[in-house]
C-alpha cells in the first residue's frame, strides 16, 4: 500500500463530486454530490490516494501529527475552480459602478469610451512589475476563498504588445503562486479605439495575434465577446474557425445582453464553454442540449448582483434542457469585483435558484470540465491531483445559506498545504 504523506481526517462530510469525471455532470446528475460522512482524505505524492471513513484512513495510514489536518466537524470538497476571470488590469471602476447605480447603461458607458476601454487605457499605462503585483495580489486572494485552479483572460490592452504582456503576466503568476492558472486570449473583447474605422484590420491584427500565441503557448482558449458594441456573430465565428484550425479550445462571451445566435455558435463549433447566457433563448437552449458534448453553460450570478440588473440566467430552464452548467466569478474591475467564489454559490442559490448541491457541482467537476481539465481535477477520486480545500461549516448546504464571510479554513494544492 503506498503510504500517505497527508491526511485530512474528521470531516462532517466529505464532498467527492465523483463520478464525472469523464463528461459534466448534467440535468438530475447536477446535484449528485457524493458525500462520505465522518470521511477523510488521504493524500500521497501530490495526488489523491484514498477517499473513505475516517477512523479507517486513519488506521491504514500512519503520518505524524504534522501530516495531519482536522476538518474538526467542517466539510472538506474539491478546490474550486474559478473558470471564467479577468486576472490582470491596472486600475478600477469605481466611478463607472457609481454611475450604473444611478441608472446609466453599460453599454452606454461603454459608447462613451467607457468600460473596457477605461481599464484598457489604464492597463496601457501599467508597468509589467505593477500588473504582476496586482495579479498575485488578486489570485491569492481567490486562493484565500477556496480557488485552486484560476483561469486568467488577457483582452485589457487590446494590441499586439499588450496582450503579449498580459498572458506573460499570467505565467509569472503561476510560478510565484501553487495554484494553477489557466490562460485564455480574449483580444477579441471590444475593437480599440485606434481601429474604430478599420475592424477588418483588428480581425487581421487578432489572427496574426493568434500565431504567435499558439507559437509561444502563452494561451489554452481563446475567447470572443459575442455582443453589440463588441463583435458580430460572423465576425466570432471567423476568429474561433481560425482558433480551433490553430489548436486552440474555444470559449464565447454569449448571450448577456442580448440573444445573439452565439450559444448556438459555441454548440456548432465544438466550444468548451459558453459563458453568461443571461439572454439565451429556447433556440439556444435547444442547441446547447442537442450537440453531441454540450459546451459547459458558464453562469456569472456575481454580475447582475454587482451592477444590480434583474436579468439572470435561466439556470432552470438550462438545467431541465440537459445542459452542464458551472459557476464562476467573472472576476474582473467592471462588472464582477468579487473574488469569491463562495459567494458566488450563495448568489447562485438566490437569483439563478439553484440548489446548493447543484451549485457545488457547478463551482468544481463541472467548472473543470468548463476548462477541459476534468479528468485531472474538480473531484475527489483517487489519481485526481489533490486540490482540496476544509470549510468551517457543518454541512455543504452552508456554502448556499450562509453568506458574506469566508467558510474556508484550509486549503490543499497538488498535495500541498497552502493555507491550514
Amino acid at each position: 500500500m503506498t503510504p500517505a504523506d497527508l491526511l485530512i481526517v474528521n470531516a462532517a462530510e466529505v464532498v467527492t463530486c465523483a463520478g464525472f469525471s469523464e463528461a459534466p455532470a448534467r440535468g438530475a446528475d447536477q446535484s449528485v454530490v457524493r458525500i462520505v460522512r465522518d470521511g477523510a482524505v488521504a493524500i500521497a505524492d501530490g495526488r489523491i490516494l484514498a477517499v473513505g471513513a475516517s477512523d479507517r484512513l486513519r488506521r491504514e495510514h500512519h503520518v505524524g501529527e504534522d501530516q495531519i489536518i482536522d476538518a474538526a466537524g467542517g466539510i472538506v470538497l474539491p478546490g474550486f475552480v474559478d473558470c471564467h476571470a479577468h486576472l490582470v488590469f491596472a486600475g478600477d471602476r469605481a466611478v463607472e459602478w457609481e454611475q450604473r447605480m444611478q441608472g446609466k447603461p453599460y453599454l452606454e458607458i461603454l459608447r462613451e469610451g467607457g468600460g473596457i476601454l477605461s481599464t484598457v487605457k489604464k492597463t496601457r499605462a501599467s508597468a509589467i512589475g505593477a500588473l504582476v503585483t496586482g495579479a498575485v495580489r488578486w489570485a491569492t486572494a481567490c486562493m484565500e476563498h477556496g480557488t485552486t485552479t484560476l483561469e486568467a483572460k488577457s483582452g485589457y490592452c487590446l494590441n499586439r504588445e499588450g496582450e503579449l504582456r498580459l498572458l506573460d503576466v499570467a505565467r509569472t503568476v503561476q510560478s510565484e503562486l501553487p495554484l494553477s492558472i489557466v490562460s485564455t486570449f480574449l483580444g477579441a473583447h471590444v475593437v480599440p479605439p485606434e481601429f474604430k474605422h478599420d475592424r477588418a484590420g483588428y480581425l487581421e491584427l487578432l489572427d496574426a495575434l493568434m500565431v504567435e500565441i499558439r507559437e509561444q503557448q502563452l494561451a489554452r482558449f481563446v475567447d470572443v465577446f459575442c455582443e453589440k458594441e463588441a463583435f458580430t456573430l460572423d465576425e466570432t465565428e471567423r476568429l474561433l474557425i481560425r482558433a480551433k484550425s490553430l489548436g486552440f479550445g474555444l470559449k464565447l462571451h454569449a448571450e448577456q445582453f442580448s440573444s445573439s445566435g452565439a450559444a448556438a455558435l459555441g454548440a456548432r463549433l465544438g466550444a468548451v464553454s459558453v459563458d453568461h447566457l443571461e439572454h439565451v433563448d429556447d433556440a439556444g437552449i435547444a442547441a446547447l442540449a442537442q450537440a453531441p458534448r454540450p459546451p459547459v453553460g458558464v453562469l456569472l450570478p456575481g454580475v447582475p448582483f454587482h451592477l444590480a440588473q434583474s436579468d439572470h440566467a435561466p439556470a432552470r430552464r438550462l438545467i431541465d434542457a440537459g445542459v452542464p452548467l458551472a459557476i464562476a466569478t467573472d472576476f474582473n474591475p467592471g462588472s464582477s469585483f468579487t473574488p469569491s467564489i463562495p459567494m458566488c454559490i450563495a448568489l447562485a442559490c438566490r437569483t439563478l435558484k439553484m440548489t446548493a448541491s447543484e451549485a457545488v457541482v457547478a463551482s468544481t467537476i463541472n467548472a473543470a470540465h468548463a476548462l477541459g481539465l476534468g479528468a485531472e481535477i474538480g473531484s475527489l477520486e483517487p489519481g485526481k491531483r489533490a486540490d482540496v480545500i476544509v470549510c468551517d461549516v457543518p454541512d455543504h448546504r452552508w456554502l448556499g445559506y450562509a453568506f458574506g464571510s469566508n467558510p474556508v479554513r484550509a486549503v490543499v494544492v497538488g498535495g500541498e498545504r497552502v493555507f491550514d
